[in-house]
C-alpha cells in the first residue's frame, strides 16, 4: 500500500483524518448521507443495469461502496456492478473496521470488504458487485484510466481543506471519464466546484443537502 491515513476519532467512532482535519463521515449519519448524496444524487437505484459502473473520488472508509453493494442487492438488479475507486491515502485494515462498527447493517458487507483489504486486484465483495481500488494522486492515476463510468461520487474531503481533489483540470478529467448520459453528485455546493463541472461539459444543478449542509451539487453530462 501507498502512504496510509492517519486517524483520530471524535466520539470514538467518527474517523477524521489528521491530515485534512476534517471527518470522514457526516457526524449526524453518515449511512443517511451516503445515501442522500451519492445515491439519490446519482439517481440510485433506479438507474442500476447490468454492468453499471461507479467510479469515486476518495474511499476514505469504504461507506459508499458497502452502501451501494446493499441498495444493488435489494433492487435485485441481475448482473454485474462495477465500483472503481481514486484514493491517496488508504485507511488499515483496524482504524477501516472500527470506522465501519458505526453502521451494524452494513456489518456482513464490511467482513467481506476487509476480507479483501488493501485489494491486489478487482474484488467481488458481494454476488455481482466488484470493486477495483486505484491507489495514488488521482491527478495522475485518473488520466491513466481506461474505464468510464455511469456515475461519480465526488467524496473528497472539503474543497477548503483538500483543493487538489476540486481542482478544474481534475474534473475535465472526471468528465473524460464519464459515459455520455452519466451523472455526479457530491456533498459540497462550493462555487467553484460546480462552475468547474459546468465548464467540464456537465449541468450542474444546487439540490438539498443533507443533514447541517443547505445544498449539495448533482450534475449530468
Amino acid at each position: 500500500m501507498t502512504e496510509t491515513a492517519e486517524i483520530d476519532w471524535r466520539d470514538g467512532h467518527i474517523p477524521v483524518s489528521r491530515r485534512f482535519d476534517d471527518p470522514y463521515f457526516s457526524l449526524d449519519n453518515g449511512l443517511e448521507e451516503t445515501r442522500h448524496v451519492f445515491l439519490t444524487g446519482n439517481s440510485l437505484p433506479d438507474r442500476f443495469r447490468d454492468g453499471f459502473h461507479i467510479a469515486e473520488l476518495g474511499f476514505g472508509t469504504g461507506l459508499n461502496l458497502l452502501a451501494t453493494a446493499q441498495a444493488w442487492q435489494a433492487s435485485q438488479t441481475q448482473g454485474a456492478l462495477h465500483f472503481t475507486s481514486f484514493e491517496a491515502y488508504p485507511m488499515t485494515a483496524p482504524d477501516m473496521e472500527q470506522a465501519l462498527a458505526a453502521f451494524p447493517e452494513l456489518a456482513p458487507l464490511a467482513q467481506q470488504l476487509l476480507a479483501h483489504w488493501p485489494p491486489l486486484d478487482a474484488a467481488e465483495i458481494a454476488p455481482g458487485v466488484t470493486f477495483t481500488l486505484i491507489e495514488g494522486d488521482a491527478r495522475e492515476t485518473l488520466t491513466r484510466w481506461q474505464g468510464r463510468a455511469d456515475a461519480w461520487f465526488l467524496d473528497g474531503f472539503s474543497p477548503a481543506r483538500n483543493p487538489e481533489l476540486w481542482e478544474p483540470a481534475l474534473l475535465q478529467e472526471v468528465a473524460r471519464h464519464t459515459a455520455p448520459g452519466g451523472t455526479a453528485a457530491s456533498y459540497t455546493a462550493a462555487g467553484h466546484v460546480r462552475r468547474a463541472l459546468a465548464d467540464a461539459g456537465f449541468t450542474v444543478e444546487r439540490a438539498k443537502g443533507f443533514g447541517r449542509k443547505r445544498h449539495m451539487t448533482r450534475a449530468r453530462l
